[in-house]
């Protein structure tokens, strides 16, 4: 029996994400969530490489991660000026490392812990409007400006 494709892969394969791509290094692709988009600034650190996640590393993964997704969070902070940064990754949409790193503003509710589930859900489903994509444009702009990481270039966008 073999296993479904990988989205993730496929998407980084395609290029699908190249408009939402702000860099890539030779290990980890950095990329806004693309449309509909939850929230201006929600970004995603992929693993180029397929695994599952952390347990699968190999070394020099394992030790470039923490520099990969310190610089990756500082970088969604300068991009909306929040307030924090949660890093949340599951896997069960896809088995292949994405952290998801989400802006949260003080006094913006939908951003406060588990409510930001619902506010993705909503977006989802269409009960709440998402990012203006042209607002997912600016921020990818200004992050490929702004990202200080050793990098490969972007495959476009």
């Amino acid at each position: 029996m073999t296993s479904p494709p990988c989205p993730i892969c496929a998407l980084h394969r395609d290029g699908v994400m190249a408009a939402f791509e702000i860099a890539r290094s030779p290990l980890w692709l950095l990329r806004h969530h693309p449309d509909p988009a939850p929230l201006p600034g929600w970004l995603l650190l992929d693993a180029l490489r397929h695994l599952p996640g952390p347990m699968a590393f190999d070394d020099a993964e394992a030790s470039d991660w923490g520099r990969a997704v310190r610089q990756a969070s500082a970088l969604v902070q300068r991009l909306t000026g929040c307030e924090r940064v949660y890093a949340v990754a599951f896997g069960e949409g896809a088995p292949h490392l994405h952290l998801h790193l989400i802006p949260r503003h003080q006094g913006h509710d939908a951003t406060a812990a588990w409510r930001v589930a619902d506010h993705y859900r909503a977006v989802a489903a269409g009960t709440h409007p998402p990012v203006d994509p042209q607002r997912v444009r600016d921020l990818v702009a200004r992050g490929r400006d702004l990202v200080d990481w050793p990098q490969v270039p972007h495959s476009g966008g």
